[in-house]
């Protein structure tokens, strides 16, 4: 009696989180897919849709740096389900706001937004689906969770040349809010649960630099994937 719910609040996390990271690629490769279209509609031309373009980029990939340092301290106090929750809000209501952006300013708050949103699905996401499930098969876990929210570049490409700009922007935030809907029967992960009635420091970003061994992960981490963002997010995306 007690296999058959953990295994139902597994996959609810699983699919959540998949579809989560979904709505992640969708809107980061939206983006970039309307943005010569979307910058004409709101009146710049000639080389201002390559350096605005990019000036908006950045605005989204600070948001995104600074959004997650925040809801990665965040999920280690409230917890990871409120992390899901409070991340997808803000993207949500970012991007239908960015289907009315008439001028740079306001695209640039709303890729900010959005982007300081979407810092929280993918890691709160991934981390959830880990601590509920053992060692052996979070592996398989997460890369259903990775090979589901691929799929999030097919849809925005899709969207993105059949749709107007601003309403492929609506269609991404309407997707986030249908997302929410779903994670209200999202579980907290255990492991969460089981640490907060142990004595330990939570939310303290200055760790990741206190320990040697931990600093080199993080730097090593962000080493690997840095060949992959620039082949994705600055070549393919600024190319002709």
């Amino acid at each position: 009696m007690e296999i058959k719910p953990q295994r139902t609040i597994i996959i609810l996390a699983i699919i959540a989180a998949a579809l989560g990271f979904f709505v992640d690629t969708y809107d980061l490769l939206l983006y970039n897919i309307v943005r010569n279209e979307s910058l004409l509609g709101i009146g710049l031309s000639g080389d201002q849709l390559l350096s605005v373009g990019i000036d908006l980029l950045n605005a989204q990939l600070f948001g995104m740096l600074l959004g997650g340092i925040v809801w990665g301290i965040l999920g280690d106090i409230h917890g990871r389900r409120s992390v899901l929750f409070g991340s997808i809000i803000f993207y949500s209501f970012a991007t239908l706001l960015n289907g009315f952006a008439t001028n740079v300013p306001v695209y640039a708050v709303c890729r900010f937004i959005a982007g300081f949103g979407l810092a929280g699905e993918l890691g709160a996401g991934v981390t959830l689906v880990s601590e509920l499930m053992s060692k052996e098969n979070r592996g398989y876990g997460t890369m259903i969770v990775a090979a589901v929210g691929v799929l999030g570049v097919v849809a925005a490409s899709l969207v993105g040349n059949a749709f107007p700009w601003r309403t492929a922007y609506f269609i991404g935030g309407g997707l986030g809010l249908l997302l929410l809907l779903l994670r209200l029967g999202v579980h907290e992960s255990l492991m969460f649960e089981k640490s907060q009635k142990v004595s330990v420091s939570r939310g303290n970003f200055l760790l990741l630099f206190t320990n040697i061994g931990r600093f080199k992960k993080y730097v090593f981490l962000i080493l690997v994937a840095m060949p992959i963002w620039y082949a994705i997010g600055v070549l393919i995306t600024l190319s002709p």
